[in-house]
């Protein structure tokens, strides 16, 4: 799978460690920053990551920094894209299954490093249930598409 994977100074150390596990398990990641430890704009990584997404770019996406709400807002302001801060492994799995949430947001002051790994793997072995919940993410769909005209990977 293709993952695109981004975060701010506060979890750089967390984003390395997850990067490596999805390296681990196969699947092709890019890297869109920060690289270090200094101080940079997250809304900047989130906005570049979630346009990626909603380009079709990326199959899945996941967005780090200090609690994950930050990244998890501005993700969301972009059309086509679902955006889902996760703490815990029951939520994240719920989020891709019901929600068709391409992109995972974790806060690295709030879930250590395992439970990160645990969350991730869960949120990436969950697949869209379009029976159960389709016209529930069609209406997101739909309501996209009326206040934000066509969008790409609407799908």
């Amino acid at each position: 799978m293709r993952i695109a994977i981004g975060c701010d100074e506060a979890a750089y150390d967390l984003k390395e460690l997850i990067k490596q596990e999805l390296v681990e398990l196969h699947h092709d990641v890019q890297d869109f920053g920060t690289y270090d430890r200094r101080p940079v704009m997250y809304p900047d990584v989130a906005f570049a990551v979630a346009e990626q997404v909603a380009a079709g770019m990326f199959e899945r996406a996941i967005l780090l920094c200090g609690t994950g709400i930050g990244m998890a807002i501005c993700a969301n302001k972009v059309p086509g894209v679902r955006a889902a801060q996760a703490h815990d492994a029951y939520s994240a799995e719920r989020a891709a299954r019901s929600n068709d949430a391409q992109v995972l947001t974790l806060g690295a002051r709030v879930v250590g490093p395992e439970l990160a790994r645990t969350i991730v793997r869960a949120w990436l072995a969950a697949s869209f249930d379009p029976a159960r919940s389709g016209r529930k993410v069609e209406l997101i769909r739909a309501y996209e598409r009326r206040t934000h005209g066509a969008i790409v990977n609407a799908g």
